[in-house]
């Protein structure tokens, strides 16, 4: 009927009567709280005594102690109760929060424990992956650290093996490459070189053969002129044409 875990942390706990859950209002949620079963509630409280004098709880107000009031309300599902200290009728300090939630209580965390329970749920993230990370670690003296994952172990057992097919070489690439750039150098000599690395390229003086002068030219294509001039052989008559004995 009542499920009720009695630990120092009431914060890891809930506590739940199904026979309540039917008929919960706002107007009997105190009283289904303040079920002896209930552990989040203190029978020492002010209530207690209100309901042993069956007095309405309006003279809660006249009161000073510990005491339970419905903050919210969101029927049919959702009912805050919080426990405060009543110094006077005008003052109260709260001391914890109660949300009921489909006829379930729980007790609302403070601050402090909320911050904690996330800084501890991320360390405990953090150390997991540092320790699954470690676990592929893998040192050697003659080779250092590496990774060795057990998919990557996996998908290479797994793999076919494939025979690399060995293709022709052509003349270009059995042929050594030095002597190619030196047939290329011979052939295009550079204009520039520089003496030391950093310095500025100087350009390189290449010396060009003297040009014969005009008037040999000329007279060399007047030679061939004056040779096609000359008159042609005569050329030799045709054979004379002899007569045929009969």
């Amino acid at each position: 009927m009542a499920a009720v875990d009695f630990r120092d942390n009431l914060l890891g706990i809930s506590w739940v009567d199904s026979g309540w859950v039917p008929i919960l209002n706002p107007g009997n949620v105190l009283d289904y709280f303040s079920e002896r079963s209930n552990p989040f509630y203190d029978r020492t409280c002010n209530n207690e005594v209100v309901k042993m004098q069956r007095l309405t709880l309006e003279h809660l107000n006249q009161m000073v102690g510990v005491e339970y009031i419905l903050l919210h309300a969101q029927e049919p599902i959702l009912y805050i109760i919080r426990k405060q200290q009543r110094q006077s009728p005008s003052q109260v300090i709260p001391l914890a929060d109660y949300y009921i939630i489909a006829g379930v209580v729980y007790q609302a965390p403070d601050l402090g424990t909320v911050i904690s329970s996330r800084a501890l749920s991320a360390v405990h993230g953090i150390q997991s992956a540092f320790d699954e990370s470690m676990s592929y670690c893998r040192y050697h003296p003659s080779k250092g650290y590496w990774w060795h994952f057990k998919d990557q172990e996996e998908r290479e057992k797994t793999k076919p093996k494939s025979k690399k097919k060995e293709e022709p070489s052509s003349l270009f690439q059995r042929h050594r490459v030095d002597t190619l750039l030196m047939d290329l150098r011979s052939k295009f000599p550079p204009t520039f070189y520089q003496p030391k690395p950093g310095e500025k390229p100087i350009p390189v003086e290449v010396k060009k053969e003297p040009e014969p002068p005009t008037e040999t030219v000329k007279q060399e294509e007047r030679e061939p002129a004056t040779k096609s001039s000359a008159p042609a052989p005569p050329s030799k008559p045709p054979p004379e044409k002899r007569a045929r004995l009969q």
